[in-house]
């Protein structure tokens, strides 16, 4: 099996069997996004206690990429701080934008390399960061009202 088919087994994995799909009762941060162009969407929700992400989830509809990048993106933050979390964003941006991984031991790229194949569709670019950029938003705002 070439590593390319294990990234599309993991993103099919994902899409199928999403992991932590739902939605947080009063959740401390959450956000809404929907790309127009295709119709993909994404709730995103968390919980934070001393500063951890102690519980995230994604609520959405849409293609095989955007949906596994969501079940994989709630994966990598849980357990992570705030600075963590939005450190690894910027990085899962970088990967996107075709730049090398960073070799940093605070992040274990693990399955999230599946979707660096993504790199060779821009059309699908939006798909795989939807989850993301809209984290990073929650984040944002949840950060705005800690002041």
């Amino acid at each position: 099996m070439s590593l390319e088919d294990l990234y599309q087994e993991i993103i099919l994995d994902h899409y199928k069997h999403p992991r932590n799909k739902g939605k947080i009762e009063d959740p401390d941060i959450y956000e809404h996004a929907k790309n127009p162009l295709c119709g993909d969407e994404i709730d995103i929700s968390a919980k934070v206690e001393n500063g951890l992400l102690t519980d995230v989830k994604f609520w959405g509809q849409g293609c095989s990429i955007s949906q596994s990048s969501a079940s994989l993106l709630t994966e990598a933050l849980k357990g992570k701080t705030i600075t963590e979390a939005e450190r690894l964003i910027a990085n899962f941006r970088e990967m996107l934008a075709g730049h090398d991984l960073p070799d940093s031991p605070e992040i274990d790229w693990g399955e999230l390399e599946a979707l660096r194949g993504v790199v060779k569709f821009p059309a699908r670019l939006k798909c795989a960061s939807l989850a993301w950029n809209t984290a990073q938003k929650g984040i944002e705002v949840f950060e705005k009202k800690q002041g």
